[in-house]
């Protein structure tokens, strides 16, 4: 009996050590698993977390180059732009105005030297320096300002060099005047010895006179001249009248209404022209198919 309970009595100490082990074991297996997940874990945030951080740097440096590269088309933009107004807003002397393409921009400082009339915001300039003229269309310009524009007075005018029917201009134009600027009037060129020649149009938009033309008879019916270039209007619209040079070449010339109207003296003296007087005029050396000039003034010498 003694040996049969201490046999039970190391059965149940081994049963004992058995279970103690199977628990350690299953403990450690246990913690094994937790540390490996938990490692996992912390593995799989490292991984998001540089994703991340790539992804924001890459987001980073996309941004930058998207905005470096919109800088720099802006720049270049700005740039362009500046140099195309600096371009237009140069000042060209009257050489490079001649030598300028037609539709080309233009600009130049040029003295008024007479306007035709002020109309719907534009107004049309005769203007000239000591170097040459332009003829300037349909200037854009308030009333109050038309006003200003006596003779003499300096402006700085941008728009774009054209040609209508052989007369050479500048057209949709502004214009400012300059300040503190002195003053200029054209005295008028005698060009009569250019009439007929290729070297008059090197005069054209000038202040000119031309002395001992004789009157011509503008119609068929002999008058002297005629409103309109057809006799087609009544007094107050421009009137046409035909000379002669020295070689019998005949001329048409014209009284533009818009600059010298019904009530000028000019105006008179032509309705006033006999056919085969000598005559002296003056005025601006307008261009329609040749040789049309606007004139001014009238004289008869004989």
């Amino acid at each position: 009996m003694k040996e049969e309970k201490i046999m039970k009595k190391k059965f149940a100490l081994l049963s004992a050590c058995v279970l103690v082990m199977a628990a350690t074991t299953s403990c450690g297996k246990n913690q094994d698993e937790a540390t490996t997940t938990t490692t996992t874990v912390a593995d799989a945030t490292t991984v998001a977390e540089d994703t991340t951080a790539a992804e924001d740097t890459t987001v980073a440096e996309d941004t930058t180059v998207a905005e470096d590269t919109t800088a720099a088309e802006d720049t270049t933009v700005a740039e362009d732009t500046t140099a195309t107004t600096a371009e237009a807003a140069a000042v060209m002397s009257y050489a490079d105005y001649v030598a300028a393409d037609v539709d080309t921009a233009v600009t130049v400082e040029t003295y008024v030297q007479a306007t035709q009339s002020w109309w719907d915001n534009t107004i049309t300039a005769y203007t000239q320096d000591a170097d040459g003229a332009y003829f300037i269309y349909g200037m854009a310009c308030s009333e109050e300002d038309a006003a200003k524009l006596v003779p003499g007075t300096k402006i700085k005018v941008s728009g774009y060099k054209s040609i209508w029917s052989g007369e050479v201009e500048i057209v949709d134009a502004t214009f400012e005047f300059v300040e503190g600027a002195d003053s200029y009037i054209a005295p008028a060129t005698d060009v009569t010895a250019f009439l007929g020649t290729d070297d008059i149009e090197n005069y054209m938009n000038q202040f000119v006179s031309f002395k001992g033309l004789t009157v011509e008879a503008a119609s068929e019916d002999g008058a002297a001249f005629l409103y309109k270039y057809d006799g087609s209007g009544a007094d107050g619209d421009d009137l046409y009248f035909n000379v002669s040079d020295a070689n019998g070449n005949k001329y048409s010339f014209t009284v533009e209404s818009y600059l010298c109207d019904n009530t000028t003296d000019v105006y008179s003296a032509v309705k006033n022209l006999a056919v085969g007087q000598k005559v002296d005029l003056e005025g601006f050396l307008y261009w329609y198919e040749g040789v049309n000039p606007h004139i001014t003034a009238v004289t008869v010498v004989e």
